[in-house]
């Protein structure tokens, strides 16, 4: 087969896959946390969701093929990202593809693509970052499965099947600033601090930055 590819898109749901469970229901309260000392300037960002009340936390379902539930050491997630941090890439990338044909709901799976991909270089190689937000918007769209339109719970970082959704997020998050969209990238981390209001990944100071007018690049610098 021959041709010019004219368009390209991400329609997970298309795929009709199984959404991920949404376990253990219980109710989270904004006074049962520490938000930091009274004249952090940063504290504006936690303001509304603080006022905003009482909501459910829930755990997110975490899928990981051929993990065995009995052996910890077990984890062919780690040994993917051992093999790429020792620079065998092409083991690395063959687990995570085993895991992927197995159940493309492995989102920690998408996570680690994305994250390689993203930190494969500090130049602005646009086709290099765009293939890295891809791996994350097909974890974040695959979660989404399971989080309907009218969704206002909490999925903490504590709470660590909830975690590769979230490193999806922050990954995605990260891209679109990235490749100069800061607006949708903003709300892509203030919607994580909403989801995470204990902000385990700092998004807060993302956020900062951005509303500094900031670009990526810049990014953390006075």
């Amino acid at each position: 087969m021959t041709g010019e590819i004219i368009s390209k898109r991400i329609d997970i749901p298309a795929l009709q896959l199984k959404p991920l469970a949404l376990k253990d229901a219980w109710l989270w309260k904004p006074e049962d946390e520490y938000w930091g000392e009274p004249d952090d300037p940063l504290n504006r960002y936690f303001e509304p969701i603080i006022n905003f009340g009482a909501r459910i936390s829930y755990e997110m379902e975490q899928i990981i093929p051929f993990q065995d539930p009995e052996n910890f050491d077990s984890d062919p997630i780690l040994e993917a990202s051992e093999y790429h941090d020792c620079g065998d890439y092409k083991e690395a990338y063959k687990i995570i593809q085993k895991i992927t044909i197995a159940d493309l709901r492995c989102l920690d799976a998408h996570a680690h693509l994305g994250a390689w991909e993203f930190n494969s270089t500090d130049a602005p190689y646009e086709n290099v970052i765009d293939k890295a937000k891809r791996h994350y918007e097909v974890g974040v769209k695959i979660a989404e499965l399971s989080l309907d339109k009218e969704f206002n719970g909490v999925l903490p970082w504590g709470r660590i099947n909830n975690r590769p959704f979230l490193r999806c997020l922050h990954g995605y998050g990260l891209c679109l600033w990235r490749l100069g969209d800061p607006v949708e990238s903003r709300k892509i981390f203030n919607r994580m601090l909403w989801l995470n209001p204990t902000d385990n990944q700092g998004v807060r100071f993302l956020l900062a930055d951005i509303d500094a007018g900031k670009t990526w690049y810049e990014r953390g610098s006075d």
